[in-house]
């Protein structure tokens, strides 16, 4: 668990658990049949929790559809489809709105990804990731003996990397958008410079640094009232985020990259011991690249390629194909068995071979290939688990937590996953001057050293090294799964290195075990990332029996109490309407559409 501190710290962020998404006046939620078996009986809090997540439903649309982990950046993305916007102009208007009202984790100071699929049959992505500055080095975050420093990459300045979200959303918009900047940006100004009324979720959030917020008085001036944490009913007003987000308006990523925002990043950054610089800004490129496709039982997954983790859901559902996991069940022991052992392998596979494409070679047709998912499935043992120690790299030897997903689905068909993030909940805590956005500590998810775990207990290699201007590998996977070209699925999720479970576990659940979308995204998960060598589970995957059974095939537990948080919709063929999901880890969001 010593490797796990965020997970944990999740608990701190949940409501109860009759929290699921809210009914919009235009949407209706109504109960669907399931086949999910009762394997998360384990308890009475486990029964209690059991009858939650299978009696959940979800938010129903007939035309279009927004989920986001705040319900203000919802019903902004809402509005947006309705004066006639698409999902793109919708995905900016949400992306701005969410790093105003959900600034643990929407951001204009850190990075992200995002996977559109557009209704005429093209599918692109888009990678604005955070950078590393050009000072940077393969030892920054060690002491002069070698050894990795803690808090470095976390704490301070030098973990962090340069920030990509406004040259995306703004490369995004000019793209594919219809709508103007000004337009999709208004609803962002007018709650930072009016204030948004917090509840719960958004006052659990802010309690998880008000200590830290405490430390910088600029971060003090805004997220404490007078020195005393927000409280529920209170209105948080943001007026000198208001005027960064006005320059952005004006004059786009210009303001941002080479102008006064930078300038006063660039001195915070000096004058705190940092190495960013004016060269690291004006430098930024957000860059355009083909999505991985691959196939899952008849269905098409559409997922980021690297510096992004898609290949690594890609080869697991791949695995998984040739198993009968349907006729298993959830949460039985032996699709929790092959679900663990594929996980397993390419974790190896990812933390051995993936990183930045402009700086390594990333194997993709060979980690996909019909070879190597053979070779997996022949390494899986029917009746006992393989120790991490036995697992390598398959071809040979060679993000944080505290990020947000929103999925939009538009009238016309047109499609957007978003994933991105500041890594940790605010990132590393401190702002730059007056500017009033958080910036990232992304730095941390390149290999500080390799051979040694990252914060979320990655270990990495070379690959991943610490490079000037490189973008370091990431977990996040917005993506989109298509029924004969069409839109079936958008899912993706915050939760580090939990991500690729949580967003591929979300698939499983509705096309292996029949569930609706709101069950899917709210049904306790599990996850194995090679290294530690255990499972980790949410209270309510196992029951005592599968368990023990589980244990006798070598299998060890980690329980957390709660992570990831998937903002997911569902085109349900047999109904014809739109499924959105709000997870219920994230009470302050919304599902919402018309």
């Amino acid at each position: 668990m010593a490797r796990f501190p965020i997970i944990a710290a999740m608990a701190l962020l949940l409501a109860p658990l009759g929290s699921y998404a809210r009914d919009s006046a235009q949407s209706h939620a109504v109960a669907q049949s399931s086949s999910i078996s009762s394997a998360a009986l384990d308890s009475t809090a486990g029964a209690a929790l059991h009858q939650q997540w299978t009696s959940a439903k979800p938010v129903l649309a007939k035309h279009a559809m927004v989920v986001s982990a705040q319900h203000y950046a919802t019903e902004v993305g809402l509005q947006i489809l309705k004066r006639g916007g698409n999902a793109v102009d919708a995905a900016v208007a949400v992306g701005y709105a969410l790093a105003v009202v959900h600034p643990c984790c929407g951001n204009i100071g850190g990075g992200g990804f995002m996977t559109i699929h557009l209704s005429n049959g093209k599918n692109v992505f888009l990678d604005f990731r955070e950078r590393a500055p050009l000072e940077a080095t393969p030892t920054l975050f060690q002491d002069a003996h070698g050894d990795v420093v803690p808090g470095r990459s976390t704490k301070t300045w030098l973990g962090v990397g340069v920030p990509g979200t406004v040259m995306g959303l703004d490369e995004a918009l000019r793209k594919y958008g219809t709508m103007t900047r000004a337009e999709v940006m208004a609803p962002a100004i007018k709650l930072a410079r009016d204030g948004y009324v917090l509840e719960q979720g958004d006052v659990n959030i802010l309690r998880t640094r008000e200590k830290d917020f405490a430390d910088h008085s600029n971060v003090a001036a805004v997220f404490l009232n007078h020195g005393e944490p927000w409280k529920v009913g209170d209105l948080l007003k943001q007026p000198e985020l208001a005027h960064t987000l006005e320059l952005i308006q004006k004059n786009g990523s210009k303001a941002f990259y080479d102008g006064p925002i930078a300038k006063e990043v660039v001195a915070a950054s000096d004058q705190h011991g940092g190495i960013l610089s004016l060269r690291d800004f004006r430098n930024y490129r957000a860059v355009w690249a083909k999505p991985i496709e691959c196939l899952y039982r008849g269905y098409t997954i559409v997922t980021p390629p690297p510096p992004s983790s898609g290949v690594t859901v890609c080869e697991i559902l791949r695995v998984l194909d040739s198993y009968p996991l349907a006729k298993w069940g959830y949460g039985s022991v032996m699709a929790t068995h092959v679900l663990a052992e594929a996980e397993r392998h390419a974790f190896a596979d990812r933390n051995t071979y993936l990183g930045d494409p402009a700086f390594v070679h990333n194997p993709i047709q060979s980690l996909l290939s019909e070879d190597n998912i053979a070779r997996i499935r022949a390494a899986i043992r029917p009746d006992r688990a393989t120790p991490s120690s036995d697992v390598k790299g398959s071809l040979g030897q060679a993000e944080g937590r505290h990020t947000t997903q929103f999925s939009i689905l538009d009238a016309k068909g047109d499609a957007v996953s978003v994933t991105y993030s500041i890594n940790y909940l605010f990132g590393v805590g401190m702002m730059a001057g007056h500017t009033g956005f958080f910036l990232n500590n992304t730095m941390d998810d390149f290999t500080s050293k390799p051979g040694v775990p990252n914060t979320f207990g990655l270990v990495q290699g070379h690959v991943n090294e610490i490079e000037p201007g490189k973008i370091p590998l990431s977990s996040m996977v917005p993506s989109i799964v298509l029924k004969h070209g069409k839109v079936f699925m958008v899912t993706g999720s915050p939760g580090g290195s939990t991500i690729i479970s949580t967003t591929l576990e979300s698939i499983l659940n509705v096309v292996d075990f029949d569930m609706n979308m709101q069950q899917a995204v709210d049904a306790p998960r599990m996850h194995m990332q090679w290294y530690p060598d255990a499972i980790f589970v949410e209270p309510g995957y196992l029951t005592p029996a599968t368990e023990m059974q589980l244990e006798k095939m070598g299998y060890s537990f980690k329980q957390v109490q709660a992570w990831g948080a998937d903002e997911a919709i569902l085109v349900n063929p047999k109904t014809g309407l739109i499924e959105g999901a709000n997870d219920r880890r994230r009470p302050a969001g919304l599902a919402a559409g018309y």
